[in-house]
């Protein structure tokens, strides 16, 4: 269970690193391919500025290398060794796994590069009365 408060919160749902209250994306969804890079520049709750500097979510093309390669490891070890199917078929699996989860990876990476530079602060969030 995703427990608020933990990087792993922050970063399977998007939210902000800091108080984990709202998304970081105007559109949560990632298949919506129109608004996939499109983010808040802040935090309502918090006022967390998402961009640290310009240009910060470059770094998260390194982390994306690293994602897109687990997906592929898993698609082939779920391909391959798990279904029994041919290289052919193996690698028709990994570049599909590749193409369908893209938008999946690219939001991941950004919510892990961020991660990596803020850590979750208990005093901001609101308390209930």
């Amino acid at each position: 269970m995703l427990k608020k408060g933990t990087k792993l919160y922050s970063i399977l749902t998007g939210s902000c690193p800091k108080c984990h209250q709202e998304s970081m994306y105007f559109n949560s969804n990632p298949y919506h391919l129109s608004q996939l890079f499109k983010m808040h520049e802040r935090c309502s709750n918090c006022d967390t500025k998402y961009k640290i500097e310009p240009s910060f979510f470059y770094g998260a093309m390194y982390v994306s290398y690293a994602v897109g390669i687990a997906f592929a490891v898993a698609a082939f070890v779920i391909s391959f060794i798990f279904l029994e199917t041919s290289l052919k078929t193996t690698f028709i699996a990994i570049v599909a796994t590749m193409v369908l989860f893209m938008p999946v990876i690219i939001r991941l990476s950004r919510n892990i590069w961020i991660n990596l530079f803020m850590k979750y602060d208990p005093k901001l969030v609101p308390q209930d009365k």
